[in-house]
């Protein structure tokens, strides 16, 4: 079950039109690619995907599931919006209720466990691994654990466990955190018992619906089989504009453990036809990721660029995303910025964020006010 509905707040104009899963990510993908791929590489052939803010795009975008294989008549990918759900037209409230209002989803299928897993994380994981240690430690649920810096550790829910990794305290969010180690938002339950647990809730009108604030505290409370498990990979919560233009610059370090071409975890996307990229006689790419259909005539560092992108003679692009479309006019200068769809920077542009700052990002509304901005400054 695929928790795709986070409207994104933090990501300001990058989640003005669409889902947070939905953001462009990597010169090629979606943010929710990475989730779906893992389902497809772990071998899960059925997928529930509950949609809530802005879907049309999201919803678009998975299709009938074909790139991952998930198009399937028994079992694949079935988007799940709070309209369709069995218990009514009510939004979601929570992620433990947007499991709760498709409960008969679930049922349908008969199974012994139920993976629940966020479609707006950077990560590339086989959930065979979770599942097996799952089983093996007869847990109630299962949580996929990280080590986080201790100044970041406030922004997640936090576990402490015994040695041999049994959960006993977990606080969502703490101002004072004692630990600093954090859930993913990746949990391998049981059916039957969260079954049972998202039944209760649903009845407690104080209870927020959510996983990390009342089911597991109240499987703690009872004294449940709770575990973790602790992953070794690259993983990032993309949900500030920093955190995104860092994790799409992580992607151009040769020495960092996420990787676009990794043959045991292939990452797939729903993907338009363009033709091939080209790079004129002018143009020059240096440790960059570009997508087909871009023409190139200036100068490319160390960026990322979508399909279609167009930068004219004389340009140079450096540390900066620009997503599908975008068109930057001759002799302009971009440095560490995130250009959105189908913007047109102008001849002569000058557009650049100080190292300290979190990146500007820039579309068709605000660029002629930034421009001014930046010239005032």
């Amino acid at each position: 079950m695929l928790l795709a509905g986070g409207e994104g707040k933090r990501l300001g104009l990058l989640t003005k039109e669409v889902a947070k899963p939905a953001v462009h990510f990597g010169g090629k993908y979606r943010i929710i690619d990475f989730t779906l791929s893992n389902c497809t590489n772990s071998g899960i052939d059925t997928l529930g995907v509950m949609t809530q803010y802005s879907p049309l795009e999201l919803n678009k975008h998975i299709g009938s599931g074909k790139p991952w294989d998930l198009h399937r008549q028994d079992g694949g990918v079935t988007i799940l919006s709070p309209y369709t759900a069995q218990s009514g037209g009510n939004w979601y409230s929570g992620t433990a209720d947007a499991i709760y209002q498709n409960i008969h989803f679930i049922d349908q299928h008969y199974p012994e466990y139920v993976l629940v897993i966020s479609g707006d994380h950077i990560y590339q994981m086989d959930y065979n691994a979770l599942l097996e240690e799952h089983k093996r430690s007869n847990a109630d649920v299962t949580i996929s654990v990280i080590t986080v810096p201790w100044e970041e550790a406030s922004r997640f829910g936090i576990l402490n466990t015994t040695e041999d990794l049994r959960i006993y305290e977990f606080d969502e969010k703490p101002k004072e955190p004692k630990s600093n180690l954090a859930s993913m938002g990746i949990y391998m339950f049981t059916w039957k018992t969260l079954k049972n647990y998202l039944l209760e809730d649903a009845k407690n009108k104080y209870s927020s619906h959510d996983f990390g604030k009342d089911i597991i505290p109240a499987m703690l409370a009872d004294q449940r089989r709770l575990y973790a498990f602790r992953f070794n990979g690259y993983w990032k919560d993309v949900g500030t504009v920093q955190s995104y233009w860092e994790a799409n610059m992580d992607l151009l370090d040769e020495d960092w453990s996420l990787s676009l071409s990794n043959k045991n975890q292939r990452l797939y996307s729903n993907d338009s036809d363009f033709p091939p990229q080209y790079i004129g006689d002018t143009g020059v790419v240096k440790h960059s990721l570009i997508n087909s259909g871009c023409w190139i005539y200036g100068t490319v560092e160390h960026s990322v660029l979508f399909q279609h992108v167009v930068i004219e003679e004389g340009s140079y692009i450096h540390q900066s995303i620009l997503h599908p479309g975008v068109t930057v006019g001759k002799n302009s200068i971009l440095e560490r910025v995130i250009v959105m769809e189908d913007t047109e920077i102008p001849e002569g542009t000058y557009l650049r964020t100080e190292k300290n700052e979190e990146p500007i990002v820039i579309d068709a509304e605000n660029l002629y006010k930034v421009i001014e901005q930046i010239k005032e400054a």
